[in-house]
């Protein structure tokens, strides 16, 4: 199939090329043979005025002076084959004959009187049809000659057509061992002319796709897996309701657990829209207090236990959406897993911000959710094209974020 683009503009090529061969060679017969009758016939018309003129001083039809013309004063004296014509009424005519002879006829009409007196003139023109006796003579030599030149025009429309269709065939090739992993970089995309246009436009189709295709399996694959854990501890929870009224603890995992999956939600649409999201120059330190100040009215920590040391104004290089969801998600976390009497310790140095917060060991039992989200959280400092490490002991956890700087 990849092919036929290459075999139809060769038999376009060969097509067109055979045809303007046989044109201009049927018009090179045509003139040729039209030259011809043009000879004859202009040694005609002049032999015809040079007897009008003898006849008109003397008053005899004169002998022609070209020995291929012959004047007949009477249609019995033609041959049989011209006598026909002139009984058919034609003054002028060419006849050929099987038997050799090819005439020319033309009718003069000399004053005489009251009555004109009608000639012949007849003229044999064998000695002059060239054409014929040069197809006789060389005829194979100009027909090798034909075949020769038609041939090579072949060879120069298969090369033409093997050198025009191959950047398609090469892009066609590229395209159908792409894979979707796989960088796409086209060879034809900087060419300078259509297909060019084509291979950058097609790239940048391809590389949209499967962008798109990957962000849906990812969305995909993260709600089944982050939404997991807190479903399976709600209908945990929700399942004891049966047997007993439910505490206040478990009002607080079920509120928690809610607000886990409204989180987890919102970052997996956020990721799912990452690449129609624009990246702008945003104050990290003002995310960082605004996320802090929503957790310190909720009373999530008490007066004493947190602890900045971030510069006044802290210029990185993301989005405000995702840097929120991520800074919220982290603190989130520490207060989930660290309890409300933990210590919170933000600081920057070295263009690493480093979130860390104490763990109460006699909480073991929720530190293992540690793990939980820390998928997501990559994800989205992938999107902004930062870098987070997660290192998580005994006694306290930390998270170091590295994010992208102006230049």
């Amino acid at each position: 199939m990849f092919s036929s683009i290459r075999h139809g503009l060769f038999a376009a090529l060969a097509g067109f090329t055979v045809l303007i061969c046989l044109c201009y060679t049927g018009l090179a017969l045509v003139i040729s043979y039209v030259t011809e009758d043009m000879l004859v016939d202009r040694l005609l018309q002049r032999e015809a005025a040079a007897i009008s003129a003898h006849f008109h001083l003397r008053g005899e039809v004169k002998t022609p002076g070209d020995e291929l013309i012959r004047v007949y004063r009477s249609v019995a004296a033609l041959p049989p084959v011209v006598r026909a014509q002139v009984a058919a009424g034609r003054e002028r005519a060419e006849i050929s004959t099987d038997s050799g002879p090819h005439y020319h006829l033309r009718t003069l009409d000399l004053p005489a009187g009251s009555a004109p007196r009608r000639v012949y003139l007849l003229a044999d023109a064998r000695p002059l049809l060239v054409v014929s006796a040069l197809f006789r003579d060389v005829g194979g030599v100009l027909v090798s000659v034909a075949l020769g030149l038609i041939a090579l025009a072949l060879l120069l429309a298969y090369l033409l057509s093997r050198r025009l269709v191959a950047p398609l065939q090469v892009l066609a090739k590229e395209v159908r061992g792409l894979s979707r992993d796989q960088p796409i970089a086209f060879s034809a995309r900087h060419r300078r002319d259509e297909i060019g246009f084509l291979a950058d436009r097609l790239g940048s189709t391809i590389a949209e796709l499967h962008s798109s295709l990957n962000r849906e399996h990812a969305f995909t694959r993260d709600v089944g897996h982050e939404l997991r854990t807190p479903l399976t501890v709600m209908n945990n929870i929700l399942g004891q309701a049966e047997s007993r009224p439910l505490a206040a603890q478990d009002v607080a995992q079920l509120l928690s657990g809610l607000d886990d999956i409204a989180t987890t939600v919102d970052v997996l649409f956020a990721l799912a829209r990452a690449e129609h999201i624009a990246e702008e120059t945003l104050d990290l330190r003002g995310c960082i207090e605004e996320s802090l100040l929503r957790l310190l009215d909720d009373g999530a920590w008490e007066e004493g236990c947190l602890e900045l040391q971030l510069p006044d104004h802290l210029a990185v290089r993301g989005n405000r959406h995702l840097a929120m969801l991520l800074i919220n998600n982290c603190l989130g976390n520490a207060l989930f897993h660290g309890g409300a009497g933990s210590r919170l310790r933000l600081a920057f140095a070295d263009g690493v911000l480093s979130l860390g917060n104490t763990v109460d060991p006699a909480r073991a039992g929720t530190t293992q959710g540690f793990l939980h989200g820390q998928n997501l959280l990559r994800r989205i400092a992938t999107a902004m094209r930062w870098e987070i490490g997660f290192h998580a002991g005994a006694t306290a956890y930390r998270v170091d974020i590295v994010p992208l700087r102006p230049h």
